[in-house]
């Protein structure tokens, strides 16, 4: 549908649709002088839209939320969670959903607005989102979708022109979200703790039509339903270990229904291997460190069966019986995926009873030597061998000679077994230093830093990518510690 902004889009309303008590009608902030900070050409092709110049002020304008395009219908979704624990009423406190858009493929995604004011759900806040951290959603989210992992992608981050107040005066922006859809764990507590059992079924039968529309002739549907939740999660997870991911907050209104990663706050990856890391600067305990994400997981994903208990049987013991056998089918998926994926990242291309053990004594030898997670296995993958200065390690010494005997017993080599590794293994990922470095050159009004590492993160397992993008940050450096957005 094209408009007079340009953009083509093609827009559904089908989560404004539900019962008035799943959102609010809203409309965005008015700023003085948005302008386009960057804009995501690739992303806009695979949605099919026909974006016009991004100098033009009429994109900036429809970016912005100050000329809503045809066919929106702008929203703040409702939604509860357990934030560290603790359960809370949510909202949408400063996002708006414009609707849902038709892409060429037939499928239907979120467009959504993060920054763009106060709504009914704001509590104390303003509403508004800083430039730096947009910015690093739209990075992280990228970086993220080239290395094959599911994740809410960034289509814009717009530069407001007004500052936005927090520790100081921070640039302001809004960034537009796309998502296979927005429904998160907390949706549907919301729904169970404030709504009922009918405004859970009405849920619960939405999701299924957008995202698992072949279990709605399923026997139990809403039973299949859990399940593919609880097997989308424990690919999720094991996807986000294998390459040293920490989300940093992982609250149930942080988890989505679709097996999308969601909200890059006070995310990071990890430089030297350690189980217990945490980067954010507010998970004082640890909580959402990084060997906790799998539990953590299993957790949330508790408290979403418990929303469906009513849906699962009539009668409560036999729905939590029910409830309890699919939540214990997380960890040997979770942890099926994960060793599949270890194995794949030494090269090994069948099972054998003493992988695991395999896998945990690299991690454990990792971890006493202070080893780069990401460095080490690249450079596996591309020699064969350990980093130098780990060689002189006895236990990884021993550790590669096993690794070696393993691979021979497939009839290969760690040159054979290269290729392999090379295509999972990644040679770039958005190190912590260098996304910084980047965040505040655009906070500076120069963004050809942040264009160049998005360069570099376009092409993960491309070992001709620039050399800086590979190195780990200088070993003198302090903890590196993140902060949430608001």
């Amino acid at each position: 549908m094209n408009d007079a902004n340009g953009f083509s889009w093609e827009f559904e309303n089908t989560y404004a649709e539900l019962p008035p008590e799943f959102s609010a009608e809203v409309t965005p902030a008015r700023f003085r002088s948005p302008r386009v900070a960057i804009l995501n050409h690739r992303l806009a092709d695979e949605l099919g839209l026909s974006v016009p110049d991004a100098e033009e002020p009429s994109v900036a304008s429809v970016l912005a939320g100050q000329a809503i395009p045809a066919g929106a219908r702008p929203i703040a979704q409702a939604y509860a969670g357990h934030q560290f624990g603790g359960f809370t009423m949510l909202g949408d406190g400063r996002a708006i959903l414009l609707g849902e858009h038709r892409t060429p493929a037939g499928r239907l995604v979120d467009v959504q607005f993060k920054g763009s004011g106060r709504t009914p759900y704001s509590r104390r806040g303003d509403g508004l989102a800083a430039l730096g951290p947009m910015l690093r959603e739209y990075v992280v989210g990228e970086a993220m979708h080239a290395l094959g992992i599911p994740t809410t992608r960034s289509l814009a981050v717009v530069a407001t022109g007004e500052k936005v107040r927090r520790e100081r005066p921070l640039p302001g922006a809004v960034l537009t979200r796309v998502a296979a859809s927005h429904l998160r764990v907390g949706t549907f507590e919301y729904a169970a703790s404030f709504l009922g059992e009918s405004a859970v079924r009405t849920l619960a039968d939405y999701a299924i039509a957008r995202h698992d529309p072949e279990l709605a002739a399923e026997p139990q549907p809403y039973l299949a339903f859990l399940r593919a939740v609880i097997d989308r999660q424990a690919a999720l997870v094991a996807s986000w270990q294998l390459v040293g991911f920490v989300h940093g907050v992982m609250n149930t209104d942080n988890m989505t229904i679709s097996g999308e990663t969601i909200d890059y706050g006070p995310c990071a990856f990890l430089d030297e291997y350690h189980a217990d890391m945490v980067f954010s600067s507010i998970d004082e305990g640890g909580r959402y460190a990084y060997k906790n994400q799998p539990p953590i997981a299993q957790w949330n994903l508790c408290r979403f069966a418990e929303t469906l208990l009513p849906l699962l049987d009539a009668d409560k013991d036999e729905a939590v019986a029910t409830a309890t056998t699919a939540i214990e089918s997380f960890v040997p998926a979770y942890e099926g995926y994960w060793l599949d994926g270890m194995r794949r990242k030494l090269g090994l291309q069948q099972e054998e009873s003493g992988d695991r053990e395999l896998v945990e004594a690299l991690l454990k030898g990792m971890q006493a030597a202070g080893a780069d997670f990401t460095g080490t296995f690249r450079q596996l993958a591309e020699t064969g061998r350990l980093p130098l200065d780990l060689e002189n390690d006895e236990c990884l010494r021993a550790w590669r000679e096993q690794w070696t005997e393993r691979l021979g017993r497939e009839g290969r080599t760690p040159e054979s077994a290269g290729p392999q590794m090379r295509a999972v293994n990644p040679a770039v990922v958005p190190r912590n230093h260098r996304v910084e470095e980047a965040l505040a050159a655009a906070e500076n009004d120069d963004m050809t830093v942040l264009h160049d590492l998005l360069a570099a993160l376009s092409k993960p397992f491309d070992s001709s990518a620039a050399p800086e993008y590979q190195q780990p940050p200088p070993a003198n450096r302090p903890r590196y510690r993140t902060f949430c957005g608001t």
